[in-house]
Order: C-alpha cells, then sequence, then structure tokens
C-alpha cells in the first residue's frame, strides 16, 4: 500500500500587503520534473508585482492545477509534489465507471413521458428553433427550442393580414426565399404602384421615393417633392436634393459606380479588448479611490535650474561620483526631502477624526513600466546621504524595469515625485496615492528665454506641479513648500548652506 501522504498540495501563498489573488504568468517547472527546496517553481503576478514563488518541498512535480494566464485567489490548490518519488510509483484513481446494471431501470410510464426531439431538418425555416443562418439554432434562453411559427403583435394601422407589404415570405418547396415587388403607395390619395421609380423621385402618378427624414426637411423647407429630380439611390431624393432644391440649385444624378466597394466596417474584428487584471486594476482602484476621496489642489512653478544642472555636471566630475549615475531626478528628490523637514505637515495621512505626522519619509518615484504605473518607494529617504540617495534611486528604477519589484518596496509610501518631463512634458496635475497628501510633477528641463539678472538669456527652466490633499494642506502651507522646492533647485549650494 502506498503512502499517498507523500503528495503535498501547494496553495498560493499571501504575498503580503492584503492581496487576494494572482496571475499566473509563466511556471518554471514542469509535470515529472525533479525540484528542490526553496527552487522556484511558478512565477506570479499580483497586484503589485511579479514575483517568483519558492517550493515548500523537495520532490517530484505531479500535477499543475492551472494553467499559464490563469488568475487563482490567495490559498487555491496550484501544484503537487510527490515528497518521497524514491518510494514507489503512485496507484492511479480508479476510473471504472459503475456497471449499467447497478443504474435503476426506468418505468414505461417515465418513458412515455420523454419526447424525442425532431430529426434535423424536420423544423420549418423561420420557426424559432429551426436552422438560422449559418447553421445555428435560434433558442430562448430558458426555455428551450420552440416549433411554433413565430408570432408578433401587429402595430397599430398595419395593413389586415393576407395584403402584401413587401415581407420575405418562405416557400417551403423552394430553396430560397421569394421576396415579392415591393409597393411603392402615394401618401396623397393612399393609392400603390407596384415596382420602383427609374431614375427620378417623381413619377407621372405623383410618386415619390424618399425617406420620412427627408420628407420632413422638405416641408420644413418648403419644398415639393413632386418637383425635385432624385440623384439618391434607384431616384429616391436625398437630403442634399432637397437642400439645393430649397437653394435654387439643380442636382445631378449620381451614377452607380459600376464596381461596389465595401462599406467602413466598425464592428468588433477592429476593435481589441485588453482585460483590466493587475497592476493596472490596482492603480485603476487607487487612482479612482483617491480622486474621489481627496480634494485635489494643484498649484505650479517655473523655475531657473541652470544653477543646479551646474552643480550636476561639476557632482559627475568628481572621482567619487563617476560610477554613478546622476540625474535632475536626484537633486529634485533632495529638494523635497529638505522641504519636508521644513513643513513637516505635508508628510502626513488623513486618518478620519486625526491627522497622522510621519517622521519618517518613504519617498515614491513612479515609474512607468511594461506592466503599468508603479510607485516603489525609498525607505525613510531623509535619513540617506546624497550618494546613498543616488544608488537607491538608481537600484529602484532598475528593478522596477526589469519587473522584479517587490510588494514591500510598494508598500507604505508617504509622498511621490512623478518625473513627467522624460516623457518630454512640462508639467501635470497628478493624482494622489492613496494614503499620502502630496505628489510633485517634475516637468522637462528647457532651453528657454528667461531674465536673469536684468537681461533676457537663454536659461534652463522646468515647471513643477504640487497637487495635495486640501483637507491636510492649506494655500499657505502647499505654497510655501513648493516654493522652497523651487529656491533648492534655484541655487542647491545657497540653499544647503541655509537650511542644513
Amino acid at each position: 500500500m502506498i503512502d499517498m501522504s507523500r503528495i503535498k498540495t501547494f496553495n498560493l501563498p499571501d504575498l503580503g500587503e492584503g492581496l487576494t489573488e494572482g496571475e499566473i504568468l509563466a511556471w518554471l517547472v514542469k509535470v515529472g520534473d525533479t525540484i528542490e527546496l526553496n527552487q522556484p517553481i511558478v512565477e506570479v503576478e499580483t497586484a503589485k508585482a511579479a514575483v517568483e514563488i519558492p517550493a515548500k518541498w523537495a520532490g517530484q512535480v505531479q500535477a499543475i492545477h492551472h494553467p499559464e494566464g490563469t488568475t487563482v485567489e490567495v490559498g487555491t490548490p496550484i501544484i503537487a509534489i510527490d515528497t518521497d518519488p524514491g518510494a514507489g510509483p503512485l496507484e492511479a484513481p480508479s476510473t471504472t465507471a459503475t456497471p449499467s446494471s447497478d443504474l435503476p431501470t426506468p418505468s414505461a410510464a417515465s418513458l412515455a413521458a420523454v419526447e424525442v426531439a425532431p430529426a434535423e431538418g424536420m423544423i420549418e425555416p423561420g420557426l424559432i428553433g429551426g436552422a438560422a443562418p449559418g447553421g445555428r439554432t435560434a433558442v430562448l434562453v430558458g426555455y428551450g427550442p420552440r416549433t411554433t411559427a413565430a408570432k408578433r403583435r401587429p402595430r397599430k394601422g398595419a395593413t389586415p393580414a393576407g395584403v402584401d407589404h413587401g415581407v420575405v415570405v418562405f416557400d417551403k418547396t423552394a430553396a430560397t426565399p421569394t421576396i415579392p415587388a415591393p409597393q411603392v403607395h402615394d401618401r396623397r390619395n393612399g393609392e400603390g404602384g407596384t415596382g420602383l421609380p427609374s431614375g427620378v423621385g417623381a413619377q407621372a402618378g405623383g410618386l415619390v421615393l424618399a425617406k420620412p427624414p427627408v420628407r420632413k426637411l422638405a416641408k420644413d423647407l418648403g419644398v415639393d417633392l413632386g418637383t425635385v429630380t432624385g440623384s439618391g439611390p434607384l431616384g429616391s431624393i436625398t437630403r442634399e436634393d432637397v437642400q439645393q432644391a430649397a437653394s435654387g440649385a439643380v442636382a445631378e444624378p449620381i451614377a452607380t459606380p459600376s464596381v461596389t466597394t465595401s462599406a467602413a466596417s466598425f464592428g468588433t474584428d477592429r476593435e481589441q479588448r485588453i482585460p483590466v487584471k493587475g497592476v493596472r486594476k490596482l492603480t485603476a482602484e487607487n487612482m479612482s479611490r483617491s480622486a474621489f476621496t481627496a480634494p485635489h489642489v494643484t498649484e505650479f512653478l517655473t523655475v531657473d535650474v541652470t544653477r543646479a544642472m551646474k552643480a550636476l555636471d561639476r557632482l559627475r566630475g568628481r572621482r567619487e561620483w563617476r560610477d554613478v549615475r546622476v540625474s535632475p531626478l536626484l537633486l529634485v528628490a533632495k529638494a523635497v526631502l529638505l522641504a519636508v523637514k521644513r513643513h513637516p505637515m505635508v508628510n502626513s495621512t488623513w486618518a478620519g477624526d486625526e491627522i497622522v505626522v510621519k517622521d519618517y519619509v518613504n519617498l515614491g518615484i513612479a515609474a512607468a513600466t511594461e506592466r503599468g504605473l508603479i510607485v516603489p518607494n525609498v525607505k525613510d529617504a531623509g535619513r540617506l546621504s546624497l550618494r546613498e540617495l543616488a544608488d537607491a534611486l538608481n537600484g529602484l528604477v532598475q528593478t522596477a524595469k526589469s519587473g522584479r519589484t517587490s510588494p514591500a518596496d510598494m508598500s507604505g509610501g508617504t509622498l511621490t515625485i512623478t518625473n513627467v518631463g522624460v516623457f518630454g512634458v512640462d508639467t501635470g496635475t497628478p493624482i494622489l496615492p492613496p494614503g499620502e497628501s502630496a505628489i510633485l510633477a517634475f516637468g522637462a528641463v528647457r532651453e528657454m528665454p528667461w531674465v536673469h539678472k536684468g537681461k533676457v538669456k537663454a536659461r534652463q527652466v522646468t515647471t513643477l506641479g504640487l497637487s495635495f490633499d486640501h483637507r491636510i494642506i492649506d494655500g499657505e502651507l502647499g505654497s510655501k513648500f513648493l516654493r522652497d522646492i523651487g529656491d533648492f533647485l534655484t541655487d542647491p549650494e545657497a540653499a544647503l548652506l541655509a537650511w542644513t
């Protein structure tokens, strides 16, 4: 007897931060593979990150319960592992069907009550339950096929039964339905004529071929349709014909092209449907919740950052900084951290009956990735030196681009910077991440004419946009915070000497 307890079922674990589901991106093992303890076996995308999950046991993969691309809830079995494959083969579960002799024999009465479905082709075309175009069967959901003729309630003023109105009539003996010639009725005397007018809208018998909207337009413009020559298909009168008649112009009949062209298609075959899940789903939920919960106010400030750009150049030239990627974002982050020390209320959270002011700054940096927008953060960034801050920002960006940002790195942010300047735009009105009270948009640095020391010169200029929660930050506090960031970027050396 083989011990079935050696088969362990691995459930999708809770990856933290209250996540309830994940999408299986890729299986790193297959059935029959021998795996080791803590070996990565599956890559799962949650609402915050794509992570590799290690095996809890060593052994042999016996079954994979969900294919790639499946979204499963936390706690759902995803893989089965044989923890003792050397103990011998496993017994396959019995799949023998129950003998038919064990099944109860139906009674004669129950058999008589069974209605046998008619053979294919017995249902006449045009009946509900009959074959529709393409071989489909029209079925009313919940009621099954009907084999009776479809009935419609007669419209008010409809012609009594038996009077032909151009309705398609199915001939039971013919392969295709016969379509009678349409009748054209004169609204003025009620008399009808057979056939269609040839090339003109007005006939000798007073017949006019025009759609109701065209007739209404003619009535509004005072145009007698009997005097109008139709230029539409089959001589019908169009809106253009009526408008030209009203202006005194004569409409030229439109020649029917010898080669017919297909009309433009606007169906689902030209649409793309993208499932909303993972990072995109979380971002949508967070942005919607924030936009309609926190009253947003956005202020803008355009500053001359020429000195800051020159300071970066000098920094890059120093020996200890030559192997470090230095970007303007580094100085913006430093400016934000120094401004927070001067205005601590900006780094806070609205908690209903109280405001939580935080002495630490988990500085979030919005990053656009292939999986969507994510906002990882540098933990306790205010305690880092400028070199440590540069290393942390570079590592954060590289990890985000590779799609390896962990949920922990995207949790607990207190204040965010979004660098929209990398896309070549000047600034924006960013939406607050939930739980934060301020977010700064850093625009592109451009060379622009600027008044410097009384003269117009070409200077490096950027625009900052600060959105903040007006429940916590009033106009004065928000303006002072933004002004301090601008002052630092205008003259970093002077700001450091004055504030530290």
